[in-house]
């Protein structure tokens, strides 16, 4: 491949020629399509992200509102147990009635995965950028400004997000949103170990000498940070995201079953599992349906994530040449 030269030691391709970047991402892609589990993963994952995205379109179409309540399908004799087999299924309620209340399962399954998915990514996006942001001033700065910030990411990690979140949700005025307070808390709480880890791969690229090259050519820290060691980064970051995102939603659900989540009526996977301890002997249904997409959900993601970071593993295409020989010319 032809190349030019933008300063010394730094290679820039051709016009018309491919990007670097390119060849790695199309690696990675080959490699994902070779894994059955990881296909599986992000064929749920994207499966979900469609029906989340088209409650409301669903909602319209089947004439169901989350909000909706419908005593005449709940059994007040019973105390609000859903009237036929199987939690009340019918072919109006596919997945049968909310005990008590005899709102739309099903619909209101599709708007708290909205609610999860966005709490999940949004405080991980938070984690990330702040996590990377202190990883590399505490990598980059002097010996003072690096124990410090040192010291304090230890404090943070320490921190129990569950009680500090408690604690925050009490003091925050109550017409805040919701979910982007979660967002904040989950994500402002939990980047300890974001900010380790890119301490330590800076740490370990600073040295090198395409660093030194950039350095030599007068580039201050801030660009050598930008143009150099963020693209670096840039595998075990997205790494890292991939394994957040789980964790994420679990902080939410937990956060939202001790009931200081999401407010009613807006559903969220936490909060009908939260009201349905008093049902699980009457209804098992409305406590197997949000606490199994849960578990499904974090599981695809930590699945593809796992997969994620193996195929982002430079080494990975050396092993399995060695071991299977499948990976000729990647």
């Amino acid at each position: 491949m032809s190349v030019l030269i933008d300063r010394p030691g730094r290679p820039v391709p051709a016009p018309g020629a491919a990007a670097p970047g390119a060849g790695t991402a199309r690696r990675v892609r080959q490699r994902l399509r070779r894994r059955p589990a990881a296909l599986a993963a992000a064929a749920v994952l994207a499966l979900l992200v469609v029906l989340a995205l088209a409650a409301p379109l669903i909602s319209q179409l089947t004439g169901q509102d989350p909000a909706a309540y419908h005593d005449d399908l709940v059994d007040s004799a019973r105390g609000g147990v859903p009237i036929g087999s199987l939690g009340g299924i019918s072919a109006d309620h596919w997945l049968g009635v909310e005990p008590g209340t005899g709102r739309d399962l099903f619909i209101r399954l599709l708007y708290g995965a909205r609610i999860s998915l966005l709490v999940a990514v949004g405080a991980t996006a938070v984690q990330i950028a702040v996590g990377v942001a202190v990883g590399l001033a505490a990598a980059l700065g002097n010996r003072f400004v690096s124990q410090l910030i040192g010291r304090f990411t230890d404090v943070m990690i320490a921190l129990p997000m569950l009680v500090i979140g408690i604690a925050l949700t009490a003091v925050v005025p109550p017409d805040f949103p919701r979910p982007l307070l979660l967002i904040l808390i989950i994500g402002l709480l939990d980047w300890g170990g974001t900010a380790r880890m890119v301490r330590a791969q800076t740490l370990a690229l600073r040295d090198l000498d395409f660093v030194d090259a950039a350095r030599l050519s007068g580039n201050g820290t801030l660009r050598i940070a930008r143009r150099e060691l963020l693209p670096s980064l840039a595998a075990p970051v997205i790494t890292l995201a991939a394994i957040k995102v789980p964790t994420a939603m679990v902080a939410e659900a937990s956060l939202s079953f001790l009931g200081v989540g999401v407010k009613p009526p807006t559903p969220s996977w936490g909060q009908m599992l939260s009201s349905a301890q008093t049902w699980f002997r009457a209804d098992p249904a409305y406590v197997l349906l949000p606490a199994g997409l849960l578990f499904v959900t974090v599981l695809a993601f930590t699945v593809l994530g796992d997969a994620v970071r193996t195929a982002l593993d430079p080494r990975e295409g050396s092993r399995l040449r060695v071991g299977t020989g499948k990976e000729r010319g990647a």
